[in-house]
């Protein structure tokens, strides 16, 4: 039977209609992108063979990589390596000279120098005090992000070029990195790129999710699903794949489509089981083995290797693992690539040709075979290191039990994952390793290092991803099996590194504990470079619980001792601990602190130490107003941490936090959403930085805002030292319960909130000022609709629900002046003057001066938040008669609104326009004659004042059942329930008297 893609491609006309749109315009000097998505067997690959087929025609490069499914085995830049091999074949070209790019042809990474400690500069070992100064800290990763892309370029000046990169699903994270990369660098590149991936596949914390959520944001980039074939063309492919085998009865032709389900895949393999007499199997599985099961033995026993091998296989790996002579293994292969089992690709390699086929053959082993050929693939390997990865080595060592094998192979690979700037997947191979210490007798020898050596070195590659638990966990294990005989100074070393990461998990008191007995350990007398840092690290946990003699004496010694031996790295980061910890300091002498610590962090090579430099210059702007400063700085940080892979470590995270609440601020709410959601992979204790797309989600009334704040509150019960994941979380669940109309969640959650903050933060807890300022917004509302309608008891209620908020407030302001001096930043001051403004709204008064406080506290940069206060200064004005100033104020609040795409705060201004006959934005106030007779709107100002049916009636001199009457024409006038709802929705369209 012939294959369905060998005949022409049965539907899919306009999605390959827009495939070749892309490819036109890459022909035409315009970059572009699609990712095309779609389940399992849908027709992607088909509809990509044809793209490429196509493209050639016109002239166009392709270049063609794919991804694979090694489970836990990281294998970087895989599909690049793929796609690149043609390009270094070529001899017309000259990139396989390439320095930086001849590993990656080669399949093997760019070798690294060891690392250096985190918090020890690299410096260190060098003659003092006459060493020039070190180039900044170079993995590989931008050298060989840029080489990639300058290839590209330059074989796209030749000729337009066509990038496809197929089962993107698959795609190790480096690899993910470098699309981003591309697709960012190459948008003025005559290059398209079309990458495939299976949307079945995308859980919720599928890695790649948030890599499409960011790279669909791009200029030029578009997404496209693959859905399933429509009934009549799933007939007309089955009709075609069995043309050659005679007439197909209805009745087949009927159950292959019902059960294909638009899956071109499924419904080949269902007809193909079906034309061999067989029955039609119950599930794919069935119908996938049922053809491997009608080839030879031999060609069975191919299979079985290949699988095991992985969805790619060299044929000198087969030669070697089958068992099978030269001629046998010809005839073999012939056999399974002619009934279309395996295909052979472009770079001689065999694959299935489909991931379910060797899924399918995968599963149908016995274990002890599957044992067995992984054994003979990890040996072929090993005696043939070329022909693999030290990553594919250790996953076949693993799986064939070889555990000293797999060990060394981990070890291996963990340093190639380190050379090519992949720490997450450097993490992996080393928790590996870990995992096999115990059961490999000679593990020391072959590591080259003992076991808290290696525990230390997992530990670091953690904190650099983002997983800063992980690491105390690491680093405590590290002191339980340190030699009873170790020096002192290792000790101590282990022990401030745990400092450095307790605190990072907030538990400041373990941290102080830990980097005390690394003090204890190691004299300071001579001065050395472990206690240097102990002392550097003591200082810094010694401020954060408070004891602030002890504080200054370690910072000073760190200091001194630091700037004597030329510890550079040693010297910026304690300079930062000083000019940070020391509030009420000079702004002027804080900041040439912090540029004289920039330097220095820079010239020693301690990325850790620079990033934290970098990021209090951000925050020392940002607290100071200077939002436009602030983003040069946080931009600066978050591509250097990109450029390094640590992208996830504590310093670039912050960093990429306040770089997406500094964009909200400045009013860019697209770019603050990208931000959020830029990485591929986000570290748990990293989930703060996704959470604050909650501000621009809610401040837009997006409905995806309450999913987005379920995920992040879903977290914090197993975060529980996570502070400022709560923090940003319930400031938006605040905001959200606001617009609402929910004032009880609002105080209960602003409450709950603050009662932790107090716990944690006892000195500064100035987080409670926006907490309260925002749930005061729903209870002054509450407070005023209570008031409206003569309800008391409501108006009680809801007065103490804001005086307990707004004291609060108060009182952590209170005790943050007490304990640091009157030193808050213009956020937090601006802050107050709400909760002072929507305090006075609680209590009925219009407080114009208070709020034109509020409107000017946030003029520093605060674009949204100075709308919104614009809005209720409007409603003080409007309150005070002042219509043209309402009028004014709400005109340049709804053009803010309008920009940003703030629908309920525009909501909020329209709605106040027509009720106080405003001219604003277009809108047109409503007049109430239009909808109401004039004795209903007697009756509305009535209920709008309380009155009952009763009541109206002896007021307007006519009966209660009359009265009644009115009230029922008002409420199906204004679509209401009831008549507190009919006020309100009365008062929000100006429509009352």
């Amino acid at each position: 039977m012939p294959r369905w893609d060998d005949a022409p491609m049965v539907g899919r006309a306009s999605e390959l209609a827009l495939l070749l749109e892309a490819v036109d315009r890459a022909a035409a000097g315009r970059a572009g992108t699609v990712l095309l998505s779609g389940d399992a067997g849908v027709g992607k690959t088909r509809l990509l063979d044809e793209l490429a087929v196509r493209a050639g025609e016109r002239g166009v490069r392709v270049l063609i990589g794919h991804c694979v499914d090694l489970g836990d085995v990281g294998l970087p830049y895989l599909p690049f390596v793929d796609l690149l091999r043609p390009v270094a074949a070529d001899p017309s070209l000259a990139a396989g000279a390439n320095p930086v790019l001849a590993p990656l042809f080669a399949g093997r990474p760019v070798p690294a120098e060891p690392a250096v400690p985190a918090g020890e500069g690299g410096d260190l070992t060098r003659p003092l005090p006459h060493r020039a100064a070190p180039p900044p800290v170079n993995d590989g990763r931008l050298q060989l992000f840029e080489a990639v892309a300058a290839l590209l370029c330059e074989l796209a000046a030749e000729r337009p070029l066509l990038v496809v990169l197929e089962d993107l699903h698959w795609a190790d994270r480096s690899s993910r990195d470098l699309l981003r990369y591309l697709l960012a660098r190459l948008s003025d590149e005559p290059v398209a790129v079309v990458g495939s991936y299976r949307a079945d596949d995308l859980h919720r914390r599928h890695p790649l999710r948030p890599l499409l959520a960011e790279l669909v944001r791009l200029p030029g980039v578009e997404r496209l699903e693959l859905s399933p074939l429509p009934d009549s063309d799933v007939g007309a492919l089955v009709r075609r794949l069995a043309a050659t085998s005679g007439p197909l009865p209805d009745s087949v032709l009927e159950d292959v489509v019902i059960r294909a389900e638009g899956n071109a895949f499924y419904a080949e393999e269902l007809l193909a089981a079906g034309l061999h007499g067989e029955a039609l199997p119950l599930a794919l599985t069935d119908v996938l083995l049922a053809r491997v099961e009608q080839r030879s033995p031999d060609a069975q026993q191919v299979l079985r290797v290949a699988a095991v091998a992985g969805r790619r296989v060299r044929h000198e790996l087969v030669a070697a693992v089958s068992g099978l002579d030269d001629g046998g293994l010809q005839t073999v292969l012939a056999e399974v690539v002619h009934s279309h089992l395996l295909v052979v690709s472009d770079d001689g390699r065999y694959r299935f040709r489909h991931a379910l086929l060797r899924e399918a053959v995968l599963a149908d082993l016995l274990p002890g075979e599957r044992v067995r050929l992984h054994a003979a693939i990890a040996g072929y390997l090993a005696r043939e290191p070329a022909a693999g990865t030290a990553a594919e080595r250790a996953h076949h060592a693993r799986e064939s039990h070889d555990l000293p094998g797999a060990f060394a192979a981990s070890l291996e690979a963990a340093a190639a994952a380190r050379g090519v700037g992949a720490p997450a997947e450097q993490l992996q191979h080393l928790e590996a390793a870990l995992a096999l210490w115990s059961a490999v007798p000679d593990a020391a020898e072959r590591a080259g290092r003992d076991q808290a050596a290696l525990l230390q070195e997992t530990a670091a590659a953690a904190r650099t991803v983002g997983e800063p638990s992980r690491a105390v966990a690491l680093l405590r294990a590290a002191l339980e099996v340190l030699p009873a005989g170790a020096e002192p100074a290792e000790r101590a070393r282990v022990h401030y590194t745990l400092a450095q990461a307790m605190v990072r998990v907030e538990d400041d008191a373990g941290a102080h504990r830990e980097s005390a007995a690394a003090m204890a350990l190691v004299p300071a007398q001579p001065p050395s470079r472990t206690r240097t840092w102990a002392a550097a690290t003591h200082a810094r946990m010694s401020y954060s619980v408070g004891r602030i003699d002890e504080a200054d004496a370690a910072a000073d010694e760190a200091l001194a001792a630091a700037d004597a031996l030329g510890f550079d790295g040693a010297w910026a980061d304690i300079a930062v601990t000083q000019a940070r910890s020391r509030p009420g300091t000079d702004p002027a002498a804080v900041r040439a602190r912090l540029d004289e610590a920039l330097l220095r962090a820079r010239r020693s090579g301690d990325v850790e130490v620079e990033m934290r430099v970098i990021f209090n210059l951000a925050t020392v702007t940002f607290e100071a107003g200077g939002i436009a400063e602030a983003l040069e700085w946080t931009a600066l940080g978050t591509r250097r941490a990109r450029d390094l892979g640590v992208e996830w470590s504590y310093y670039p995270a912050e960093l990429r936090h306040l770089h997406v609440t500094a964009l909200y601020m400045a009013g860019d709410w697209d770019a603050s959403l990208a931000e959020a959601d830029v990485l591929a992979r986000v570290p748990e204790m990293s989930a703060h930085v996704r959470a604050a797309a909650l501000l621009v989600l809610v401040g837009r009334g997006d409905p995806a805002a309450r999913a987005r704040a379920d995920w992040a509150r879903g977290l914090i019960p197993r975060l529980s030292a996570h502070v400022l994941l709560d923090l940003v979380t319930a400031g938006s669940e605040i905001d959200l319960a606001a617009w609402e109309g929910r004032p009880q969640e609002a105080v209960d959650r602003a409450q709950t909130v603050y009662r932790r903050l107090r716990q944690e933060w006892d000195d500064d807890h100035l987080g409670i000022l926006r907490l309260a300022g925002t749930a005061l917004m729903p209870v002054a509302d509450a407070t005023i609709a209570a008031r409206r309608v003569g309800d008391e008891a409501a108006v009680e209620r809801w007065v103490r629900a804001g005086y307990e908020l707004a004291e609060a407030a108060r009182t952590a302001v209170k005790i943050y002046r007490k304990t640091y001096g009157d030193v808050m930043g213009v956020e937090a001051q601006a802050w107050l003057a709400r909760v002072e403004a929507e305090a006075a709204r609680v209590r009925g008064e219009s407080a114009v001066e208070l709020w034109r406080a509020a409107v000017e506290a946030f003029g520093f940069g605060h674009v949204y938040e100075q709308a919104r206060s614009r809005w209720r200064l409007a409603e003080a004005l409007l309150a005070d008669g002042d219509r043209a100033g309402a009028a004014e104020q709400a005109a340049a609040a709804h053009a803010v609104a309008v920009r940003l795409g703030a629908t309920p705060l525009r909501t909020a201004l329209e709605a106040l326009a027509r009720r106080g006959r405003l001219e604003v934005g277009g809108v047109r106030p409503v007049e109430i004659g239009a909808v109401f007779t004039p004795r209903e709107a007697e009756v509305l100002a009535l209920l709008a004042q309380g009155r009952t049916n009763r009541q109206v009636g002896a007021e307007l001199f006519i009966s209660e059942k009359t009265a009644s009457v009115h009230v029922s024409n008002i409420l199906a006038k204004l679509g209401a329930n009831g008549r507190t709802e009919a006020v309100a929705i009365a008062a929000n369209r100006g429509l009352l008297p």
